[in-house]
């Protein structure tokens, strides 16, 4: 896989995105993946193979083998006599990988400021063109689509094959948290100019910059997800323990894989 596709999965693949979606029929292995890093498939969903092998329709040996690469990439886990489920990113996880995502990207977005073309800084410019028009339309959800696309163009513009990779391994365990920031009142003002300072900078051909505006963004991104953090814990109490009852049998829990999946 070529870092332009690698980088392309950074981006959601949703109508706003235009990129199509996997095919369940076409690809199934691949469709189930997308399932599971877009949310369809919630955090400790579990996921039976008996209802698999009747969605996928493929046997449940082949089942099994699907479901491998998810369980390698730690998107699945398998419990003693009870299967597999999706496996839920703990808020703390979560931080952690905000910040070593931030390392990764800050070194993308350096290379970004000494190779970048005319053609593809002005392709970042229409991003954010589109990322602003639609927080003036009240979009968030839609903002937060543009700002994935501009992540993985700055990604694509560095080439950096090994950087590429280890991002969309650590972006596929965000789902949780995916839109969680930029709801958060004012949070998208505040990214967009740190998305703007972050393209400014490899305009100007300036790998310094580019790198510290590229690092300075995550760490605003772990510092909201600390205060919603924070403020869940008051309003819910703290998460379930791994491994325990309670969080298998969490409100996370979601509807059967049946209903959930032919969504």
């Amino acid at each position: 896989m070529d870092v332009d596709t690698m980088a392309a999965e950074v981006a959601p693949e949703t109508p706003a995105s235009g990129r199509s979606t996997k095919s369940r029929a076409d690809d199934p292995d691949a469709w189930l993946r997308n399932q599971i890093i877009k949310g369809e498939l919630m955090p400790n969903e579990r996921l039976v193979e008996v209802d698999l092998t009747a969605l996928l329709r493929v046997g449940r040996a082949t089942v099994r083998t699907f479901l491998v690469r998810p369980e390698q990439e730690g998107l699945v886990v398998r419990e003693p006599n009870r299967g597999a489920r999706v496996r839920m990113v703990s808020e703390a996880e979560a931080l952690e990988i905000t910040q070593t995502r931030g390392a990764l990207e800050a070194l993308t977005a350096r290379i970004a400021a000494v190779d970048a073309t005319f053609d593809e800084i002005a392709e970042m410019r229409e991003t954010l063109a589109y990322m602003a028009g639609r927080i003036q339309a009240g979009d968030l959800l839609a903002y937060s689509d543009g700002n994935a696309r501009l992540h993985a163009k700055i990604i694509s513009i560095s080439r950096n094959h090994t950087a590429a990779r280890l991002i969309v391994g650590l972006k596929a365990h965000m789902v949780r948290f995916q839109y969680r920031t930029v709801l958060v009142s004012g949070r998208s003002v505040q990214s967009l100019a740190e998305h703007t300072a972050i393209v400014d900078a490899i305009a100007r051909y300036d790998p310094d910059a580019a790198e510290a505006a590229m690092r300075r963004h995550p760490s605003h991104v772990a510092s909201t997800l600390r205060k919603t953090a924070s403020a869940r814990a008051q309003h819910e109490g703290p998460e379930p323990e791994k491994g325990s009852d309670a969080l298998a049998d969490s409100t996370f829990a979601a509807t059967p894989i049946g209903s959930s999946l032919s969504r």
